[in-house]
């Protein structure tokens, strides 16, 4: 019997997180006063009492979401022993200093760091993402591919009949139409500033690459299950090598969660705000015991 702990991305923010930590635990204080010197700008007060808008800007989304996720690991848990994490997207790098191959300090600057990339490849061309409900994973890669003319690439594998999908405008809206006549039960526009995890964040991953690799990172006390090969490692050359793949490589999620269900994953914790993780994992295990801490 494994525990996994699981941390998740961007998404997940809302009004007031983090604050019950922050109020009532004096170690998550002070880190979440060190991550306000690092930012440089007070990342607390708009995760307290910011605006769905403020809270929805990529350069506050990302670090407030791995802050929350990531005092959770170090300071909300009396007895942190993780046999396997992963994260989904973003909440990879918590995963990362949550197993103690990256410290907290150096994870900030560069979720920090991969926010701006991110927000500036999105401003290069136009992009976007959907998610198809209903289709088997191979019926939505085929048809991805199917069409040649226009970017579209399967982005998420969220959980058996859930996939999202990255591209051009164009792309999107041709590739919906396919999967909806293939009997997609829905294929939903995504509220995105642009295609993540498809080659149109290049860019971002050129810019993140260069940091990961100024970057020191250390054994870690259990492997991670990474985004896109699913398979875990707890090589820090490896780690590095598939961080730098992960911008423009899809979310193997579903994959992730069989393969720590394979290596004896009975239990699997949410650290950081939301529980959307938590119901992706009861329809890809669900006989799996799932519980968060927010």
């Amino acid at each position: 019997m494994k525990k996994a702990y699981v941390f998740p991305g961007q998404g997940a923010q809302y009004a007031g997180m983090g604050k019950k930590g922050y109020e009532e635990n004096p170690q998550i204080k002070a880190l979440f006063e060190q991550a306000n010197d690092i930012l440089g700008f007070r990342i607390t007060d708009i995760m307290f009492s910011g605006t769905d808008e403020e809270l929805k800007q990529t350069k506050v989304t990302q670090p407030a979401i791995f802050l929350h996720s990531v005092s959770l690991a170090l300071y909300g848990i009396a007895d942190f022993h993780p046999d396997m994490v992963a994260g989904h997207s973003l909440g990879e790098f918590s995963a990362l200093v949550a197993n103690r191959c990256l410290s907290f300090e150096d994870g900030l600057r560069l979720v920090a760091q991969r926010a701006d990339a991110m927000q500036k490849a999105c401003g290069l061309q136009e992009s976007t993402m959907a998610v198809v409900l209903g289709l088997p994973n191979d019926k939505v890669m085929e048809i991805c591919q199917s069409v040649t003319d226009e970017v579209v690439v399967p982005a998420n594998f969220n959980c058996p009949g859930q996939v999202a999908l990255s591209g051009s405008l164009r792309g999107i809206e041709k590739v919906s139409v396919l999967m909806k006549e293939a009997g997609a039960k829905r294929v939903l526009p995504l509220k995105v500033s642009g295609a993540f995890h498809s080659p149109f964040m290049e860019p971002a991953r050129i810019e993140l690459a260069e940091a990961v690799d100024k970057t020191t990172f250390h054994a870690p006390v259990c492997p991670i299950y990474q985004n896109c090969t699913a398979a875990p490692t707890a090589d820090t050359e490896t780690i590095k090598r598939n961080l730098k793949a992960q911008l423009t490589a899809p979310v193997r999620w579903t994959q992730s969660v069989e393969a720590m269900v394979a290596d004896g994953a009975t239990e699997f914790v949410e650290l950081g705000p939301g529980s959307v993780l938590q119901g992706l994992i009861r329809k890809i295990h669900p006989e799996a015991v799932v519980s968060g801490m927010e």
